[in-house]
């Protein structure tokens, strides 16, 4: 039996989360955005899927995360949901649906629970969006925190190069975790920051973290699935493993029906009513 086929299948939840650092279980978590690709991941036990607003970037083709809308992350999720039911399905809250203003973020992210189906809402940054978190977790949705390097503040960072480096930032982010911990987030992703800082900010956290080029020294690990299958080539951060190179492999495929289709050899004989 494979190690997969041997996971627990019951519903993972937040609580769920809670147990396994309690455990010292790791987390594995990647995005989906589509049923077929979600079913797939249901199959293999993964625990968390992200309903990502880098479906910006592998769907839409977007440089960026900011110009997915609420309607695209509802669509996404909503297909996502009739994938899977054993991970916890967390949602990208798009960029302009929760910054500044509270009410608007509530909205955002009933719509995003009531139209699809989602377990709950992911929200970047700290300090600066508290007011936002907790107006959505006060009306009983779950909110995973997201702090290091944010995609959805990319033209005030201007570059996507290691957070948290200088010791002002360091300290601020130390704060921001305890914050969003104290506001009832269950979770935090920590992105692109030095492998101490998130080994530490771990450490002093009752929530689980979940890292991305955030070092071994968190609760767990997500990627993007396209990066990790080799769908998608442009993106090469040290932090990324390859899993497999399915670009060549659908390069082959596709190459191959095209010259049996030209050359007559499909459909054959057998492939004909």
């Amino acid at each position: 039996m494979s190690a997969a086929n041997r996971i627990n299948k019951s519903k993972v939840t937040t609580h769920v989360l809670q147990e396994m650092k309690l455990k010292g279980e790791k987390i594995a978590m990647l995005t989906a955005y589509d049923f077929s690709m979600a079913k797939i991941l249901e199959q293999a036990n993964i625990d968390v899927i992200l309903v990502g607003d880098s479906a910006s970037n592998v769907m839409a083709g977007h440089k960026t995360t900011l110009p997915i809308t609420l309607n695209d992350m509802i669509y996404h999720a909503a297909s996502v949901m009739r994938a899977v039911s054993r991970p916890l399905v967390v949602v990208d809250l798009p960029f302009g649906t929760y910054q500044g203003n509270s009410k608007e973020a509530l909205s955002s992210a009933i719509r995003i629970m009531k139209e699809s189906g989602a377990n709950a809402v992911k929200m970047e940054g700290g300090h600066e969006i508290l007011e936002s978190i907790t107006r959505i977790i006060s009306a009983g949705i779950p909110v995973m925190g997201h702090l290091g390097l944010t995609p959805q503040s990319i033209h005030k960072f201007g570059t996507y190069v290691v957070r948290a480096t200088i010791e002002e930032e360091a300290n601020q982010l130390r704060e921001d975790a305890k914050i969003l911990e104290q506001a009832g987030c269950f979770a935090l992703i920590l992105e692109k920051i030095p492998a101490a800082l998130a080994h530490e900010v771990t450490a002093s956290l009752k929530i689980p973290t979940i890292g991305i080029g955030a070092g071994s020294g968190v609760d767990g690990q997500v990627l993007v699935l396209h990066d990790m299958l080799g769908i998608t080539q442009e993106f090469s951060p040290r932090f990324l493993r390859r899993y497999h190179n399915l670009k060549e492999e659908i390069l082959g495929a596709v190459a191959t029906y095209i010259n049996d289709v030209k050359t007559m050899d499909f459909p054959n004989e057998r492939e004909q009513y």
